[in-house]
């Protein structure tokens, strides 16, 4: 991959966990307020308890999509998207499909989809979040974790997207058994991310199947097959893996940097 792209992709993730943090300020603001609001959703809507989608959700240029309530009235929310879709404004807009401000084991599930985001889904400063069985399309990230503890990322179909998974500062995370395609610069990004696994994934049709920057240690990168990207699989453009900690295991890949961690080198 070349620098100024990479440049670009790591800039990205930083410029959007900032905005993220802004974001989820005003989102705060008015979970205190209307956190006990919950009738069917609606775009914009501040939501906690037991939440399924009843129709298609299309939000405006002024709207994200749905934002759980800040911390404990936030904690545990289920979000079930039933078999439909959340559409936003498109990529390059500020707005997000799903927020997860500061709360405890939030679970996102499909079947359903959600195309046309900043972030389909965006978790900043939450723990043990669960996004599972969800089509994301046209997003710039698709899935954005950001100072998170133990999310899980499982059976998603995620592409085409800017970037697929991307984790800043963030540890814990399991991003496993999705399918990932044509995600322009990235299937999965690790910005200063640790102790995480990346486990059973099939990753085409990026210029970085699975990039860790040079922050980013002790993570798990296992029984991937990364195939028909630029780079399968990128240590901080080729540091050796000694060095930040990461494991590479049994990944059927074909490129890698530093040379030798895929099982087709």
């Amino acid at each position: 991959m070349q620098r100024t792209s990479m440049s670009y992709m790591v800039g990205t993730i930083v410029v959007m966990a900032a905005l993220g943090g802004i974001a989820m300020q005003n989102s705060v603001q008015y979970a205190q307020a209307q956190q006990n609001m919950i009738t069917s959703p609606a775009c914009g809507q501040v939501v906690s308890g037991n939440v399924t989608l009843t129709a298609n959700l299309v939000c405006s240029n002024n709207q994200d999509g749905l934002s759980v309530a800040q911390g404990t009235a936030g904690d545990h929310t289920t979000i079930n998207l039933n078999g439909y879709t959340i559409t936003g404004p498109g990529g390059n807009s500020s707005k997000v499909g799903i927020s997860v401000p500061h709360s405890d084991g939030v679970i996102i599930k499909g079947p359903g989809t959600i195309e046309n985001f900043q972030a389909g889904v965006l978790m900043t400063g939450s723990s043990n979040t669960e996004v599972q069985r969800l089509t994301f399309q046209g997003n710039k990230i698709a899935v954005f974790m950001s100072g998170t503890d133990g999310a899980t990322i499982e059976q998603n179909t995620i592409g085409p997207n800017t970037i697929g998974v991307a984790a800043y500062s963030s540890s814990g995370a399991s991003v496993h058994a999705n399918l990932f395609t044509g995600n322009s610069l990235s299937g999965v990004t690790f910005v200063n991310g640790d102790e995480s696994m990346v486990d059973a994934n099939s990753i085409g049709g990026s210029k970085n199947g699975i990039y860790l920057d040079s922050q980013s240690g002790k993570n798990v990168i296992l029984f991937n097959n990364a195939l028909r990207n630029d780079v399968d699989i990128n240590n901080a453009d080729g540091l050796p893996i000694n060095i930040n900690g990461n494991e590479f295991t049994k990944n059927n890949c074909f490129l890698s940097q530093p040379s030798g961690i895929c099982i087709g080198e």
